[in-house]
């Protein structure tokens, strides 16, 4: 979408808490591809989501300096918990101590390593999931969490349309774009959920499992 679609979503949203504009801030600062955090349309999507769904046990895939971990954790149970995976170490401690800040260090666990290997060691059954970690891992995560997940669970996947590529023709050797067109497809085919795709920034899909 245009920057002056982007700009008009953007005024008409409920604006983010001090909190996380400090933390969009401070990642635009400190941190390289910015862009790869949330934002405040997105955000704000997510925790309304997350307020609506009340989860037990949330799930993020890629935490990157915290932003959409904060919007997820919003809307937990009380005694609720959000586990994120993240390989880089490098960020924990920035998101780590806005979650402090938050005062949710007790209900948001920051695991880092990879994903693939963390979510089976997850004993818990997942009310919402959030996709935003490597594209080319999409579909095994999905394979992994969907058994963690109750019926009426929702599922979410950020970069679904991928700069547009996925309508674009694509070079054999580009296996991100491969990979999210994979996942896209499997999904719209998978006859254990419900999903809609939502052109909000680059992508995001809502699936529900049945």
């Amino acid at each position: 979408m245009s920057s002056r679609i982007d700009a008009y979503l953007e005024a008409h949203t409920s604006l983010p808490s001090d909190l996380l504009q400090r933390l969009y801030r401070e990642t635009h600062l400190k941190v390289l591809h910015p862009r790869m955090l949330s934002g405040p349309v997105q955000g704000q999507l997510l925790q309304l989501l997350s307020k609506i769904i009340r989860p037990r046990f949330v799930l993020e895939v890629g935490t990157f300096t915290g932003y959409s971990a904060l919007c997820l954790a919003a809307g937990l149970q009380p005694g609720g918990k959000l586990y994120t995976i993240d390989k880089n170490d490098e960020l924990a401690p920035l998101s780590t101590r806005y979650f402090k800040e938050a005062g949710w260090e007790d209900r948001i666990e920051l695991l880092t390593g990879d994903a693939l290997e963390i979510i089976p060691t997850l004993q818990v059954q997942f009310d919402l999931v959030f996709l935003d970690g490597n594209k080319k891992e999409y579909l095994e995560y999905y394979h992994r969490v969907l058994d963690k997940m109750p019926s009426g669970a929702v599922l979410l996947a950020d970069n679904v349309l991928w700069d547009g590529k996925v309508v674009q023709e694509v070079d054999p050797n580009d296996q991100d774009t491969l990979s999210i067109m994979e996942f896209n497809r499997f999904v719209q085919q998978d006859i254990r959920v419900e999903n809609v795709m939502l052109p909000l920034r680059d992508g995001l899909s809502l699936i529900r499992k049945l």
